[in-house]
């Protein structure tokens, strides 16, 4: 067993670059003129981020905003799961935006299972949230990864512990 060679197939993100993309759209907020004298900001909380803006015009584009900085820090659109706009007090409205992170059960056994029926040779095991993959041959393992990078799942997916 000591030859195997395995790596996990995980659903997160980079908590960091999640709050510098947040930061970088706050700075480019302040100092755009279509923004002047508006009252639109983001709240990083624990799972989520809420978008308060002065109407709806403000909030699409501060969404907008986001998943530009977002792309240019690497991260996915995939983990923004966004709300609904609804009116909040002060005649401005709130959007929240739930961050995903994790793969649920059902996801975990879908993917092993392609993944079985695709690669005989390489063994899925479910491990949480995560999917550990091994195989004797690291070449299998490889074109797994190449597999479900082809693959437009609904949640980012990232390969980690390669070894």
């Amino acid at each position: 067993m000591a030859s195997d060679s395995s790596f996990d197939l995980v659903s997160d993100f980079d908590q960091q670059e999640l709050v510098n993309a947040l930061d970088q759209a706050r700075r480019e907020i302040g100092t755009r003129y279509d923004f002047k004298g508006s009252k639109t900001g983001f709240e990083l909380g624990k799972d989520s981020i809420t978008l308060t803006a002065d109407g709806e015009y403000h909030a699409g584009a501060a969404k907008d905003l986001l998943e530009t900085k977002a792309i240019r820090r690497g991260l996915s659109l995939k983990i923004f799961e966004w709300g609904r706009v609804e009116p909040a007090a002060g005649g401005t409205v709130r959007q929240t935006i739930q961050l995903k992170r994790g793969l649920t059960s059902e996801q975990a056994k879908e993917l092993s299972k392609r993944i079985r029926e695709r690669f005989p040779k390489v063994k899925p095991v479910i491990q949480g949230d995560a999917v550990r993959v091994s195989a004797k041959s690291r070449d299998e393992l490889q074109a797994v990864i190449a597999d479900l990078r082809e693959l437009d799942y609904p949640v980012a997916l990232q390969f980690t512990n390669y070894r």
